[in-house]
């Protein structure tokens, strides 16, 4: 019997589709016929639409990426969420990210990712009629409270068009896109595979708020999940998730202090006395930004370096150290009003486009985690002390972090399915936490949090700076999430991993790779060059910005 899909009700959605039933559960796998690096097979899976609608067989088309385990003997599959939310599964393995993973998980994996409800052609959330009203907003609409004295209303009212155009453009769409449908997709995926029914599970930033959430819905199926970079469910789904920014000064103050350390790779030391005295000045600069742009050229969208500019070009920076010395030359030229060097922040602030598996969800990362979070009002003046309470938690992403709450506010839709239940749960198998303690917007504190609640879960400290363990990448690190994919092996309680690349550093991946030989002759591991490679790879496509 054909399922029934009503195409009339939802129009423009090319992943409902109309098939058989029995189809649900398998996945159709198939060469990519994109242009791909990557040693990447294709496929699609039918779930439900609507899991809460039992009078519907309406089916969603997932569409999914694998690269196979290259290894024997074979122990399956590992789901994969790169975070976000509103970040591609398939287009973070179009590149080097999946063989490097593949490494770092033992090789006797099959990885798969997928492109989550709202992302990629998956009923893709768009909120504008056309590209030109979409660019007309992000040209127009403030980023940050602190850009102005007036940024706070203006932004407020740039989001309440955005709901708005959200409503009469994805209305039909809204609720069905959330993070407790995808967490019943995911479940789809494992039953499809028919590997015996349990979950293996690796997820960065927002995909620790997935696994978390998946875990706490399905327990008994959760099989090997590692979760790094960990967001805090408890506040996430409260959408007061003021402890994301914990870290976030402690990061930018590393910044600081590996540039004062290192002159020689940091020009801008030299407009300083000491560490403080440079903190000052950026500090000063993004005040005195606000009311003296600087303008490097004739583009109306490229040709001005503003507050927006320079706060989102330190906020896409922090996630990834090895991108602090062309910080560092921009803010170096912004600071001697030097154009040439200046122009460096604007690619920094620039957000990630997709290259091979673009996405139709444009506003997926503006508009999933607004859904999810239970938070609404439309007074503005009872946010005041929300921001405050950010303002009071970090100084430099005080502001970008709280703007988020500006859209949640006012969100139309809520999602259906969302989990309602709490986070204390003992699962099949522990789950290992990863966590930096300079991780600018997922402290070790949120994996403590969440780790607090699963019992016999760990928490593995990752001592580098930047976001997930590949910002500042650590074979010990990645060396003991291998250990646990391959053999349950979970890190003693209270076990630290050091960076193996200082910062604002010229060591070679040569001499790193010596020392790890060193160490090798002396601890046995003689794979440790392997897994370098691999996390150095992995530092190159650290998930930039989009929600947290």
């Amino acid at each position: 019997m054909l399922c029934k899909i009503l195409l009339a009700a939802i129009p423009l959605l090319h992943s409902v589709v109309a098939s058989n039933c029995s189809a649900r559960h398998t996945i159709n796998w198939f060469p990519c016929k994109e242009n791909v690096s990557a040693p990447l097979t294709c496929g699609s899976l039918l779930v439900p639409l609507d899991y809460l609608d039992t009078s519907s067989n309406a089916s969603l088309k997932l569409d999914l990426v694998k690269i196979s385990a290259n290894k024997e003997p074979k122990k399956g599959s590992i789901l994969f969420n790169p975070g976000g939310p509103g970040a591609s599964g398939r287009e973070s393995f179009a590149g080097p990210m999946g063989t490097a993973l593949r490494v770092v998980t033992g090789g006797v994996y099959d990885l798969i990712s997928f492109d989550p409800r709202g992302v990629g052609n998956t009923i893709p959330l768009s909120c504008f009629a056309n590209d030109s009203s979409r660019a007309t907003y992000n040209h127009k609409a403030p980023l940050y409270l602190n850009a102005s004295d007036t940024a706070i209303g203006a932004i407020w009212a740039a989001r309440q068009t955005l709901v708005r155009s959200c409503f009469e453009n994805a209305k039909d769409i809204g609720e069905l896109v959330g993070t407790g449908y995808v967490a019943r997709d995911i479940m789809q995926i494992v039953d499809a595979l028919d590997e015996g029914g349990l979950l293996n599970f690796l997820g960065l930033s927002y995909g620790t708020l997935l696994g978390s959430t998946v875990a706490a819905m399905f327990p008994h199926r959760i099989g090997k999940s590692v979760l790094d970079a960990v967001a805090n469910p408890h506040d996430y789904y409260a959408g007061r998730d003021v402890s994301q920014s914990t870290g976030s000064d402690r990061c930018f103050h590393g910044f600081i202090t590996g540039c004062m350390a290192n002159p020689t790779m940091c020009p801008l030391a030299q407009e300083a006395t000491d560490a403080d005295n440079l903190e000052g000045k950026v500090y000063a600069l993004l005040d005195s930004i606000k009311y003296n742009p600087f303008v490097i050229g004739s583009d109306i969208v490229t040709g001005t370096i503003d507050y927006t500019v320079l706060k989102g070009a330190i906020f896409n920076a922090m996630y990834n150290p090895s991108t602090w010395p062309i910080l560092a030359t921009g803010i170096h030229g912004a600071l001697t009003r030097n154009a040439t060097e200046a122009a460096v922040l604007m690619k920094l602030a620039a957000p990630p486009v997709p290259i091979v598996f673009p996405s139709k969800g444009h506003e997926a990362s503006q508009g999933i985690r607004p859904s999810d979070v239970s938070f609404r009002t439309d007074n503005l003046t009872s946010l005041l002390p929300l921001f405050d309470e950010f303002y009071a938690t970090s100084r430099i992403f005080g502001d970008v972090l709280s703007s988020l709450t500006l859209s949640y506010a006012q969100w139309p839709f809520k999602a259906k399915g969302g989990y309602t239940g709490n986070f204390q749960v003992k699962t099949k198998n522990p789950i290992l936490f990863v966590g930096s303690d300079v991780d600018p917007v997922t402290p070790l504190a949120s994996a403590r949090n969440a780790s607090a609640g699963f019992e016999g879960s760990v928490v593995l400290q990752h001592e580098g700076y930047g976001h997930t363990f590949m910002g500042q990448p650590s074979v010990c690190t990645a060396r003991a999430i291998r250990d646990y994919f391959l053999n349950g092996t979970l890190p003693a309680a209270g076990t630290k991993c050091p960076p193996d690349f200082g910062l604002f550093s010229n060591t070679t991946v040569a001499d790193s790779l010596a020392l790890l030989s060193k160490r090798a002759l002396l601890k046995g591991h003689d794979d440790d060059a392997e897994l370098l490679a691999a996390v150095m790879q992995l530092n190159a496509m650290v998930p930039r910005a989009q929600m947290f």
